[in-house]
């Protein structure tokens, strides 16, 4: 399907090289998102993390659950490859 864009008030098709470089760009933003997807998740389990950093300092005993649950989050990107695969993580239940 054709594209148009407007120049001084006329309706002009895109050129060939006008097409190609939208459709690099519109390329280049389906590329990119499972890095801003994977990111955004990295982002969200290191807040998780540092809430809990905590229980590791060397006054505080830390339980097996908070161990398991603090690796969870760790191993929390492994295994992910796709869009989907991070829109639909299940996050770890904090003890």
């Amino acid at each position: 399907m054709p594209r148009f864009h407007n120049i001084n008030g006329v309706r002009v098709q895109f050129t060939e090289a006008e097409e190609l470089a939208g459709d690099a760009k519109a390329q280049a933003k389906i590329d990119g998102a499972f890095d801003r997807k994977i990111e955004s998740l990295r982002e969200q389990r290191n807040s998780l993390l540092a809430a809990t950093d905590f229980y590791a300092l060397s006054d505080v005993t830390m339980s097996a659950e908070m161990t398991t649950y603090r690796q969870d989050l760790r191993d929390l990107p492994s295994g992910l490859s796709t869009v989907s695969d991070v829109e639909n993580v299940t996050w770890p239940t904090k003890p």
